[in-house]
């Protein structure tokens, strides 16, 4: 494990950090590690922080112009749709 130190922050976040601590009964320093975690999409007691940064990038180049290409009807609004 390796440590780091955060110089200058300001009064206004570590009061905000504080408070977010106590208010989850954790200390200001287990409360960074779980925000910096779940920012960088890493797993949080065993899951991960987003549902949907594991499939971020899995898409080829021509996956992504068919789907674009299979949406286009859905870009465009059909008067007709809207009649009673």
């Amino acid at each position: 494990m390796s440590a780091i130190t955060i110089h200058d922050i300001d009064d206004v976040l570590s009061e905000r950090l504080s408070r977010e601590a106590r208010r989850q009964g954790k200390s200001k320093n287990a409360l960074i590690k779980e925000l910096l975690a779940k920012e960088m999409g890493l797993p949080l007691n065993g899951t991960y922080a987003d549902d949907y940064r594991e499939f971020v990038g899995l898409w080829a180049a021509e996956e992504l112009q068919e789907f674009n290409r299979a949406q286009r009807a859905n870009e465009s609004i059909d008067p007709q749709d809207w009649d009673r």
